[in-house]
C-alpha cells in the first residue's frame, strides 16, 4: 500500500523570477511585452524588456548611420515603457528593466534569455510572411528547448 501525502500549498516559492520579452516596435511585440508584464505582475517576477540591436556592417560600410538609428529605436522603446509604466503606477506595479543586446534577433534573446538567467521568454509572433515557410524566432526559441517560450499573437 502506498502512502498519499496531503498536498499542501505554498505561497509564493514557485513560478518564474526573470521574465525576458523581445520587443523591437512592431505590434505583436508591444503585445508580448503587455502580455509578460501581466505575468510578471501576477508572478512578482522581474520584466526584463530586450531589445536586440541589429548589427549591420554592410549598411554600415555603405555610410548608413545604422548604430544612430537603433539606438533611437531602443531610446524610443524605453520612453514607450516608462510611460506606459508611469499611466498604471499604483494600480499595478511592476518591476522591469530594459536590455540592449547587439545580435540578430534569435542569437541576441537566448544571450539574453542565458545572461539573465531567464525563467520564461516571451516574443511576439512574426509579422513577416516568409517566416511561416523558413521558421520564425520563435520556432527556433522553442526548438532550443532551454526555456519556456511563450509566442503572442
Amino acid at each position: 500500500m502506498t502512502e498519499h501525502h496531503a498536498h499542501r500549498f505554498e505561497r509564493g516559492t514557485d513560478g518564474p523570477k526573470v521574465i525576458v520579452v523581445g520587443v523591437d516596435g512592431s505590434d505583436s511585440s508591444f503585445r508580448a511585452a503587455a502580455y509578460a508584464a501581466g505575468l510578471a505582475r501576477r508572478q512578482n517576477a522581474l520584466l526584463a524588456v530586450v531589445y536586440v540591436q541589429p548589427v549591420m556592417a554592410a549598411g554600415a560600410a555603405l555610410g548608413v548611420p545604422v548604430a544612430e538609428t537603433t539606438d533611437e529605436i531602443a531610446e524610443g522603446l524605453i520612453a514607450e515603457i516608462r510611460d506606459a509604466t508611469e499611466r498604471v503606477r499604483g494600480i499595478f506595479d511592476i518591476r522591469w528593466e530594459f536590455h540592449t543586446f547587439p545580435g540578430d534577433p534569435y542569437n541576441g534573446l537566448v544571450k539574453a534569455a542565458d545572461d539573465l538567467k531567464a525563467d520564461a521568454v516571451v516574443v511576439g509572433a512574426s509579422e513577416q510572411a516568409g517566416h511561416r515557410i523558413v521558421g520564425s524566432v520563435a520556432v527556433r526559441l522553442v526548438k532550443a528547448g532551454r526555456w519556456p517560450v511563450t509566442v503572442v499573437p
